[in-house]
């Protein structure tokens, strides 16, 4: 039993382990389950109430539009980051800035006040709703791009992408919690990885653009084409993305406080509140309320500093490292390719430089929906092969793909690119890691959700903040390393730090059970 995931000595089942069937797994069979609510012969997770207001029962034509425009707006935000990418060069020569200088505040500053603003965003949102900051993020957005459009100086250009950079932090931190108020548990992998197609292509396909539109108008022209696309978003985001939260009571849930033995997938239900069926259908007008007051008593301040404790968490500190080691190189190589490219060998200009991301992004394309397939198929079918008990270490498992495909991308692109090898070379080995990238994500991030559900909107804030903090961090030295130390070596110290941190899941994977474990019996975890 365990397949490789060692049992533990004081609880037979830590938060995170499940029998097929039951409310935490990752699969719903049909059991014997009375009364609970079901699609086919999948059991609804969450169980949702009987109120036409509960965003469980919208119809799916409502949610899918939700989801889409959500996935839409969070791509081009994302992009606003690294869009910039293929003009570093001509920023530097025209306010004659290092470009260490100019990686730092247009495109690491960025990401940096997106990770620390999003510790009071996801506080807020808990408190008062997530549209009030869908819409303000989305106005603060097209207003930062009209900015940027007449900005005529590089401090006006650093402040803009400072602002910018607060201004996005809603569109990147609060879709995920979204999927999980409009959608059941066997329906978020789907919505979760358009999301992350949205992400992925958005980055890639910005760069991709705006090297033309660099190339055509300049700087500036790129925030021009971003105002004018944050002008068709607003009224998308004002008229459709109602708010999401549900603050009513559900008539049935899981009874959590009745012991399950790990032999039976019974789960009984409790049934209590007031008959939500009675409730009227909020009429449309008053869903385009952006302030509802508060919907929740928690403490705001409280809520924004949760997450910093949360790296004391065993699975926390994986995913973080993890998720912010692949996303932070794979900034690294978009800001140190346009270096690497722009100069001989291969004199590429901006527009060609913005095309070496295509391979790229048809990799994420691909990868992305395989990836989260995945995440859910092969911890499915371990959990059959472990007398139907589902571990979350068994998302772990995608990181098999991600460190071979990772650390072999690293090393054959700086040995390619300080060989001078031919561009398809180049481009094939740093496709190779847009490929890992993906696996990379839903490993840590599906683990961390499996381990710790309750707090996992404030764990992912945590790793976006570490993140951004790495990201910013990279941009700043990174062309100064390059410089110092040429392709090849510090492509390879890349990847070997890279695999020093992947390397990790064999530990998380086989000590995880008792890890969690131990946190769930920890004091001063409870108080958290």
């Amino acid at each position: 039993m365990g397949i490789g995931v060692l049992e533990d000595r004081h609880m037979t089942r830590p938060p995170g382990t499940s029998k097929l069937g039951e409310e935490e797994g990752p699969s719903f069979d049909a059991a014997s389950t009375g009364d609970l609510k079901k699609d086919g012969d999948i059991i609804l997770v969450p169980q949702p109430s009987d109120s036409p207001n509960d965003p469980l029962n919208w119809s799916m034509v409502q949610k899918n539009s939700i989801m889409l425009i959500l996935a839409f707006s969070s791509g081009v935000t994302t992009s606003l980051g690294p869009m910039i990418s293929p003009g570093l060069v001509i920023i530097s020569k025209q306010y004659n800035a290092s470009p260490d200088m100019v990686s730092t505040f247009m495109v690491g500053s960025i990401l940096l006040f997106t990770g620390a603003v999003t510790f009071f965003t996801a506080s807020g949102a808990n408190i008062w709703g997530k549209r009030p900051f869908f819409v303000i993020s989305t106005l603060l957005l097209l207003i930062s791009n009209i900015w940027g459009t007449f900005a005529d100086s590089f401090p006006s250009l650093a402040a803009m992408r400072i602002f910018q950079g607060i201004a996005s932090a809603p569109l990147e931190t609060l879709v995920t919690s979204t999927v999980s108020d409009l959608f059941f548990v066997h329906q978020r992998g789907l919505r979760l990885s358009l999301w992350g197609v949205m992400l992925g292509t958005g980055v890639l396909l910005g760069q991709i653009i705006s090297g033309y539109i660099i190339e055509a108008m300049g700087i500036t022209g790129t925030f021009a084409i971003s105002a004018l696309i944050f002008c068709l978003i607003l009224p998308l985001m004002y008229f459709i993305i109602v708010e999401t939260t549900y603050t009513g009571s559900r008539s049935t849930k899981f009874d959590e406080k009745r012991p399950v033995s790990r032999a039976s997938s019974i789960v009984s239900i409790d049934l209590k509140g007031d008959d939500p069926a009675s409730e009227s259908k909020e009429s449309y007008k008053s869903q385009l309320r952006i302030f509802r007051g508060r919907l929740s008593d928690d403490s705001f301040w409280k809520g924004a500093v949760k997450p910093f404790p949360l790296i004391c968490f065993p699975a926390v500190i994986f995913s973080t490292l993890v998720y912010a080691s692949f996303f932070c190189w794979l900034l690294m190589i978009g800001v140190l390719s346009v270096n690497i490219f722009s100069a001989p060998p291969y004199n590429l200009t901006p527009a060609q430089v913005g095309l070496t991301n295509i391979p790229l992004a048809i990799a994420t394309l691909i990868f992305s929906p395989l990836s989260g397939w995945m995440a859910d198929a092969i911890p499915v079918w371990l959990a059959k092969r472990n007398g139907g008990v589902f571990e979350p270490e068994f998302r772990l498992v995608l990181m098999l793909i991600a460190i071979p495909f990772s650390t072999a991308g690293f090393i054959g692109f700086g040995i390619a690119t300080s060989k001078g090898l031919s561009l398809t070379w180049c481009l094939v080995w740093i496709t190779m890691h847009s490929v890992a990238v993906p696996f990379a994500s839903q490993a840590s991030i599906s683990y961390v959700i499996d381990c710790h559900t309750k707090d996992a909107n404030q764990a992912f804030v945590t790793i976006n903040f570490v993140k951004a903090l790495l990201s910013f961090i990279a941009s700043t030295i990174g062309n100064g390393l390059l410089a110092k130390f040429g392709p090849k070596t510090l492509f390879i110290g890349i990847a070997m730090l890279n695999l020093g941190i992947s390397l990790l899941t064999i530990p998380s994977y086989i000590y995880g059970k008792r890890l969690r474990s131990w946190v769930a019996r920890s004091e001063w975890a409870k108080k958290i």
